[in-house]
């Protein structure tokens, strides 16, 4: 089994004017950063037409499913009962992304069965981790 996970989900950009945009993003979860998740935005969904990723917490994706998450640059809100808000605050702004929360939750189930939820530490490299903190000491 692969230790990372990716998945296609659309996303609809929410804009100030009526308009709305789809974009294919990309949710990424690496047992080898098993707290993590990230969403990756190809050029066309930005205002720089860069590609932008987000990296935030697992729990938070989980815990905005069923209830409003987060306090920092990454919120998780319910939206009705299919889509889920994703709001990511930046110096540049904050941009607000609707997901189908099927989607949200079929990734999920895979990160999952890949790496439980309270089990994360079990695949944590502490000896890795730490030498590379010395290594960038010194």
């Amino acid at each position: 089994m692969s230790s990372v996970i990716e998945q296609a989900v659309q996303a609809r950009l929410v804009a100030a004017d009526p308009r709305t945009q789809t974009v294919t993003a990309s949710l990424r979860y690496d047992r080898d950063d098993p707290f993590a998740v990230r969403i990756d935005f190809p050029p066309p969904a930005t205002l720089e037409n860069v590609e932008v990723a987000w990296t935030f917490a697992r729990e938070l994706l989980e815990d905005g499913l069923d209830g409003e998450a987060g306090e920092g640059d990454v919120r998780v809100r319910p939206y009705g009962f299919e889509r889920t808000v994703l709001e990511f605050h930046a110096p540049e702004g904050t941009a607000l992304v609707h997901i189908r929360t099927t989607e949200l939750r079929r990734f999920l189930s895979s990160v999952e069965e890949l790496v439980p939820a309270g089990r994360e530490h079990l695949y944590l490299d502490m000896d890795h981790d730490l030498a590379e903190l010395l290594r960038d000491a010194l």
